[in-house]
């Protein structure tokens, strides 16, 4: 074996070894982020013994920050206090003028605003159930949501008020609008303002640590959104495991965290990523709120843009994909910009490309770069990799959290032997409990307290996960997740498309991009570029696909008449 394999090795050991010992320290018995052994709804789990009974709670510990910033969009800025004003208003409006009751659902449809986390508080606070959508869907998945969900209430923005303005009579809801006071609304519409000026006393509602408390939508293989269902205790959990986490990484990193405390610069994050994601929503929200660090929010990823945020701001951290990591480190605006404040740059929701770990190096010789590996369903837990783990194994995904069990089973289920690839199980108290009004989805992912996650890979001896293949047909685009089947059923709606088969093919930058397949009626004369407007018309424009071939054959299938979508994946990757 090389020698330099040998010193990885040793590397890999030693800090797995640092892990392992800083994390029990954190989490024995009488230690501050004590883990007991719990039954929940007749599961045994692993749990933080001292962790908030609800995400109310939780988020309320943001208070104690009182005039410190919180946030800055543009030109705004708002401190805790202030913050906490607009929640605390918003929560008595929505209980005494909307009549919003313990589990009602209320949506969030809009880009990333102020207004965003302030009515996610709000709606928590008062035992509503939150749900975070896709601010860049279009009308037909914003309705079906909305719908799905049974949403009494959706705060959104002009243009997602536009897309709704049609349909709230049929779908029973009323829109409260941000950023929309200068314009009159009409019926069924009314402007954020107005639940800026009654009383400022949050409502006293019994809320429980088993209730919902968030319905956050994820793709699914039936081509539509599905609702995976948070509880309060599973969202509590996970906050206090990210802390964990950030304490675990300081113990075990202990040069690079000196040289951030002493570098004179307050923490702060770069919000870049959407706030209907877990990594938005969990990781700098809500995790900011609790810890008093300012945010300063992106409406849209630019990185130039966030370059100049991060030299104005004095930004110490920025969450983003692996694509956005890179495009901000290779920016020609990198080297003029003061980049000084900037340690922690985080790498999660997608695979980190090979160059990525040793670009973060060149640029920022302190960096404290870090990634993960989690799900919806999991809300976003189950391992990290950050500083020393990072730098000496960027090919896992990291160390499992004190609270993830994890397993792999074979096709049948049956459960493989440590260090056996297979799919990945995980047990974790931050699972979801169900997919919402999807009783056959839920039994076959959730499964005696496992969420089965369609990832292939395995857990070595140090407690690394690798992510080595996926079962399903999911492509991960610049972290965005694309089932295939939803754009399928959008080009079969096309009068010229007979069938499609889409699929992902490999892209530097951001790890898959999407390719389809399309067979056509043989007079066609539609062209690739009128497809490729037909889907951006209908889905988020990251759904759109790169590539289109046309053909007046039909497709490839097998004797059953199931598309054979390897093949015609590999004859297109052939023909390039």
């Amino acid at each position: 074996m090389p020698s330099e394999e040998v010193i990885d090795k040793n590397a890999i050991d030693t800090i797995a070894t640092k892990l392992r010992s800083a994390a029990e320290q954190l989490t024995g018995p009488g230690a501050p982020f004590e883990v007991e052994r719990r039954q929940t709804n007749g599961v045994e789990l692993l749990a933080y013994k001292n962790a908030p009974a609800t995400l109310r709670d939780a988020l309320a510990e943001g208070r104690v920050h009182g005039d410190k910033p919180f946030i800055t969009f543009e030109s705004e800025r708002y401190s805790f206090e202030q913050y906490f004003e607009s929640v605390d208003r918003l929560a008595y409006h929505l209980v005494h003028h909307y009549s919003i009751c313990k589990g009602d659902r209320v949506a969030i449809a809009m880009r990333n605003y102020p207004e965003w986390m302030m009515a996610f508080n709000a709606i928590v606070s008062v035992g509503a159930i939150v749900v975070p959508l896709n601010s860049w869907g279009r009308e037909d998945e914003l309705v079906y949501t909305l719908s799905d969900a049974g949403a009494k209430l959706v705060f959104c923005d002009q243009q997602r008020a536009q897309y709704l303005g049609g349909n709230l009579q049929q779908l029973d809801c009323t829109a409260i609008v941000v950023r929309g006071e200068d314009k009159e609304l009409p019926e069924r519409m009314d402007s954020w303002a107005s639940t800026q000026t009654g009383s400022n006393s949050m409502p006293d509602v019994d809320i429980s640590a088993g209730d919902p408390v968030m319905l956050m939508y994820t793709s699914g293989t039936t081509g539509k959104p599905k609702g995976a269902v948070t509880t309060n205790f599973a969202i509590c959990q996970t906050l206090i495991n990210f802390e964990v986490h950030s304490y675990i990484s300081a113990m075990v990193n202990p040069e690079t965290i000196e040289k951030m405390l002493g570098s004179g610069f307050e923490p702060s994050t770069l919000l870049a990523v959407p706030l209907f994601h877990v990594s938005g929503c969990h990781s700098v929200f809500m995790l900011s709120l609790r810890g008093g660090r300012k945010v300063s929010m992106m409406y849209k990823w630019n990185p130039e843009q966030a370059l100049s945020i991060i030299e104005q701001e004095s930004i110490t951290i920025f969450v983003g994909v692996p694509t956005m990591s890179l495009a901000l480190l290779e920016s020609p605006a990198f080297e003029r910009s003061n980049t000084t404040s900037l340690y922690s740059i985080g790498a999660g929701g997608a695979a980190c490309p090979p160059h990525l770990k040793d670009l973060i190096y060149s640029k920022l010789p302190d960096a404290y770069p870090g990634t993960g590996y989690g799900m919806t369903e999991t809300n976003a837990v189950c391992a990290n990799c950050t500083g020393e783990a990072f730098q000496v194994n960027p090919t896992s995904s990291g160390t499992l959290s004190p609270i993830v069990e994890c397993k792999t089973v074979d096709d049948q289920g049956n459960t493989l032997l440590s260090g056996e690839p297979g799919e990945i199980y995980i047990k974790s108290p931050t699972n979801v409990s169900q997919y919402w009004n999807l009783p056959e989805a839920s039994a076959s992912t959730f499964i005696d307290g496992w969420v089965a996650t369609g990832d292939i890979g395995y857990v070595d001896s140090n407690n690394f996960i690798y992510i080595v293949d996926r079962k399903k047909d999911m492509v991960i685009r610049g972290g965005e997740n694309i089932f295939p089947i939803e754009i399928e059923g959008v080009l079969q709606t096309n009068k010229h498309v007979l069938e499609a088969s889409v699929y992902g093919v490999p892209h530097d930058k951001l790890g898959e991009e999407l390719a389809a397949t399309v067979s056509v009626h043989e007079q066609s004369t539609v062209t690739q570029e009128e497809l490729k407007q037909f889907v951006a018309q209908r889905v988020a424009g990251f759904k759109v696909p790169s590539h289109i071939t046309l053909s007046t054959e039909p497709l490839a299938k097998n004797a059953t008449g199931k598309l054979l979508k390897k093949e015609i994946r590999q004859s297109f990757l052939d023909s390039l």
